[in-house]
Parts: C-alpha cells; sequence; structure tokens
C-alpha cells in the first residue's frame, strides 16, 4: 500500500487538504496528516483540524510522496520547517513522489525543487516562483507533472490534482474508478 505524508499548520487551505486526504482513503492509499507540532490546526476557513500525528513523530518513516496543500500562513511554515525540508529533500534523492498545491509549491521553488521543471501554482504566487528558481517553466495548467514532482494551482483544482496523485501511486484506472465514484467531471 502507497504512504503519503501530508504536513500541514495554521492557514492550511481546507479545501486541498481534506480533498486531497479524502480522495487517496478511497483509493486505498494510507495517508498520514501531520500539524508541525501534533496540536490541532486552524485552517484559513477556521474550521479546526485534528492531525494524525506530530511532524517529528513520523519524519523519518518510509514514504512514497509528500503533499504541501496552500494556504497562508501554512505555505510560509512549510517552508520554513526544517522537518519539511528534510523530508522533501530525502524523498527527492529517493526519487520519490513531491506534491504541492497553491502557494506551497513556493516551498518547492526555495528548498530547490523545482530547478529545472515544468510548474504551477497560485497565480499570484508565479512571480515568486519565477524569482525563486528561474530555471524552471511556470505553466497555466491546473496541474502540472514533470517527473516527480506534481504541482496545481489552488482549491478550485484541488480534486483534480488528487486524482493526479492517485493516478501516480495507484495507475491510472483506480484513479478513474474514483473520479466515478465521486461524479467528477
Amino acid at each position: 500500500m502507497a504512504r503519503v505524508l501530508i504536513p500541514f499548520t495554521e492557514g492550511v487551505e481546507e479545501i486541498e487538504l481534506v480533498a486531497v486526504i479524502d480522495l487517496l482513503r478511497r483509493a486505498d492509499v494510507e495517508v498520514c496528516a501531520a500539524s508541525l507540532d501534533g496540536l490541532s490546526v486552524i485552517g484559513r476557513s477556521n474550521i479546526t483540524i485534528k492531525p494524525d500525528a506530530g511532524l517529528a513523530m513520523v519524519m523519518h518513516e518510509n514514504w512514497d510522496m509528500i503533499v504541501l496543500p496552500g494556504g497562508l500562513p501554512n505555505a510560509f511554515l512549510l517552508r520554513d520547517d526544517a522537518n519539511v525540508k528534510a523530508i522533501v529533500e530525502r524523498l527527492r534523492e529517493e526519487r520519490k513522489s513531491i506534491a504541492a498545491i497553491c502557494a506551497a509549491p513556493m516551498a518547492l521553488a526555495a528548498y530547490g525543487i523545482t530547478e529545472g521543471k515544468r510548474v504551477t501554482s497560485y497565480p499570484s504566487c508565479q512571480e515568486s516562483m519565477e524569482e525563486l528558481q528561474p530555471s524552471s517553466v511556470y505553466v497555466d495548467d491546473n496541474v502540472v507533472e514533470d517527473d516527480f514532482l506534481i504541482t496545481s494551482r489552488g482549491p478550485g483544482t484541488a480534486i483534480a490534482f488528487a486524482l493526479r496523485l492517485i493516478s501516480k501511486l495507484c495507475g491510472e484506472e483506480r484513479s478513474e474508478e474514483i473520479k466515478h465514484s465521486i461524479v467528477a467531471v
């Protein structure tokens, strides 16, 4: 069974977090939603989210993918967290999948993960993405996959993003099954 780690903190965009967790779990992917300190988090829309674990408790486990949800200040707090950076860098070395949506691709750009890759993000983050990694190629597609890296634009693309993650982890057929079961168009 594929295993996915999703770190999050204050100001997380709830749609991006919950849609990804929900759809991955429907596809029988093991998901660990880990807050940075192990405590409940207040999201962007004042929804309280209880984590499965604290990041430090699970960061050294074997993960097939890490997914960074967006929202502010969540994206900046993830970017500045040494544990998040260490996990992202480890998964890159292991050639595992790294994904981010909305403002969170800026963290990956700051880490150098987007160097030479096709990427996308929330539209207002484009300039920052290009400044952080001039060698990356910014595109306006809803979901962009380049090798081990998957990025997406924002809350409105969260379902398409989650379905792409399922394709990467479980295959296109499983992604189509989940898409059909939720009546996604």
